[in-house]
């Protein structure tokens, strides 16, 4: 026993990063959990940011290599849609300090009702792809426009990203959400090695911790994204009401204590 005694301390963490991979892998917001998680297991708030976003990368490097076939998106046009992704995460990054994350979180406040509703309301939500219904441009107008969108929100504050890409491409461009939600894992992982670049730069990463933590992250990733890519939008539509209904108490949490 005194050989695991070490890693005891560790065990906690590892299973709510793993649970973390596990949900994000299906409707993204891991985040509200290992944010939480690393906190609680004492890590320096100078290097919360960074070390999330090292294990979270690795993570959700994972679902993107799952899920890659399921964009089903010609080469050029996925490359448009990474850039896009990549220009919004750190224009969002440069914005900081010229836009107030409470503004953001208020937006927020607004927005996620109404998406919650929505996806307790519309039973039939993301189970089919009318994709085809619109023109190529029409969808790399859209798409990219998402891309840009909702990456800008992430360099910005960060919370829910994958879950908003999801729900967002469902939505305005006809995909299902297994489709959505793969091409939402691509996007996500773009903006996140975006992130973990300036913050490796400055050096806020525990390399140590978060590599660990990586790898349950990569696990849960795996675990998650073999149940969505099993049972598809079963799976996927209720865990991204969950989700969105964690994340709007997360935010009103925050706004009001």
């Amino acid at each position: 026993m005194d050989l695991f005694a070490p890693l005891l301390p560790y065990l906690p963490l590892t299973l709510l990063v793993f649970l973390a991979g596990f949900v994000d892998a299906i409707a993204g917001g891991g985040g509200l959990i290992t944010l939480p998680a690393y906190l609680a297991y004492g890590l320096n708030p100078a290097l919360l940011l960074g070390t999330n976003k090292l294990s979270s990368s690795m993570g959700t490097a994972v679902a993107a290599a799952r899920f890659f076939k399921e964009t089903r998106l010609r080469a050029d046009l996925l490359f448009i849609l990474v850039f896009l992704g990549g220009l919004g995460a750190g224009l969002g990054a440069l914005a900081i300090s010229a836009v107030p994350p409470d503004l953001v979180r208020w937006l927020l406040l607004v927005l996620l009702p109404p998406v919650a509703i929505f996806l307790a309301a519309r039973k039939s939500f993301g189970f089919s792809d009318t994709s085809a219904m619109r023109s190529e441009g029409a969808l790399l107008a859209r798409s990219g426009g998402i891309a840009l969108g909702v990456s800008f929100y992430d360099g910005l504050l960060g919370p829910g990203t994958g879950t908003f890409l999801a729900l967002a491409l469902t939505r305005f461009c006809g995909y299902d959400l297994l489709r959505a939600t793969a091409l939402a894992k691509l996007l996500n992982l773009v903006s996140n090695l975006a992130a973990l670049g300036a913050f490796l730069w400055l050096g806020r990463v525990d390399l140590r911790l978060g590599l660990a933590m990586g790898l349950a992250g990569m696990a849960g990733n795996y675990a998650g994204s073999h149940v969505a890519l099993k049972r598809g939008a079963w799976v996927i539509r209720p865990m991204l009401f969950t989700v969105s209904a964690a994340l709007l108490a997360k935010v009103a949490w925050d706004m009001f204590r």
